[in-house]
């Protein structure tokens, strides 16, 4: 091998000793990435399931990528006797010229230890919400939803958002702990309707949906209590009673599971119409305009004697 390790130094300048280095690097990289390869094969054999094939590949990702990067600083310091002295020396150098990295780094290590969100949880932090589709060490990834499509559904857009973001947003999870949200559908009647029998129908059409996801939402909310300081008094669905400018509101109150509220919404909606198209004594009130004269309202004109 002198020969030729003599030969690369006329061409390159590269002295033999660091053309051996850089030969080690090489191979312990190509070692590692076959390595991951060959473990990935065998798991995408023995299962098909896509949430653990994707935990496998973060991790073996994550724990190669580190073997070899201790590896390959051994191997270049070999003048430095200790790993901590190592990376003593490497974490100072990373800590003034990486400091946005290291922070979404620290971000990805609370999110793996702390778990404010785990994959596939629906999520808003900030101005963004989306379910969780990747984790990865500097960033994390959304595909969107909301924004200008109604009622939480996908907009397909992916969205990807630095792991810091964790320490400096605000962030909601729609699924974490109790598994369920309240949704509320606003019915709007006239005010010569009758409400109350209005709102009989709705309770009977609001409990016909929602009243079988009661017992699992208090079963829910139980393996939550053990974790937050979560209670409500009344799970069970209900309707609220109100006045607005154009009739009263009838608000049908209810619990459902993240990715079903708009589904759940449409079919309410549904039966609301089918049934109020049975009652001629209640209709849907929407903004209007009403003219009137004085003798029409049972009033003297302005300035008319008695």
């Amino acid at each position: 091998m002198a020969p030729i390790y003599d030969f690369i130094q006329e061409w390159t300048g590269i002295s033999p000793d660091v053309q051996v280095k850089i030969l080690s690097t090489l191979l312990v990289g190509v070692l590692f990435w076959l390595v991951r390869l060959v473990v990935l094969h065998i798991v995408n054999r023995l299962t098909s399931d896509i949430k653990a094939r994707y935990t496998w590949r973060k991790s073996l990702t994550y724990v190669t990528g580190i073997m070899a990067l201790l590896i390959m600083g051994s191997i270049w310091l070999k003048g430095i006797q200790t790993l901590a002295t190592y990376l003593g020396l490497l974490s100072a150098g990373l800590a003034i010229a990486m400091k946005d990295p290291l922070t979404n780094i620290a971000g990805w290590l609370f999110i793996i230890s702390r778990r404010p969100f785990s994959m596939g949880d629906r999520i808003q932090i900030g101005d963004y919400a989306g379910d969780v589709i990747d984790i990865r060490v500097f960033q994390f990834t959304l595909i969107e939803i909301g924004n200008w499509v109604d009622a939480d559904q996908s907009t397909g857009r992916i969205i990807d958002i630095n792991n810091s973001k964790v320490f400096t947003d605000t962030l909601a999870n729609y699924t974490k702990g109790f598994r369920y949200i309240w949704n509320e559908i606003p019915v709007l009647i006239t005010f010569e309707s009758d409400w109350q029998k209005a709102k009989e129908i709705l309770k009977e059409i609001v409990n016909r949906h929602a009243e079988q996801l009661t017992p699992a939402a208090e079963h829910s909310l139980r393996e939550a209590s053990k974790k937050f300081m979560i209670f409500y008094s009344q799970l069970t669905p209900i309707v609220y009673t109100s006045v607005k400018e154009s009739g009263v509101l009838l608000t049908m109150r209810y619990m459902c599971e993240p990715r079903k509220r708009r589904g759940s919404t449409e079919a309410i909606w549904e039966d609301v119409l089918r049934e109020l198209k049975n009652h001629p004594d209640i209709g849907l009130a929407y903004p209007t305009m009403r003219l009137y004269t004085d003798p029409a309202e049972g009033k003297k004109n302005p300035g008319q004697g008695e």
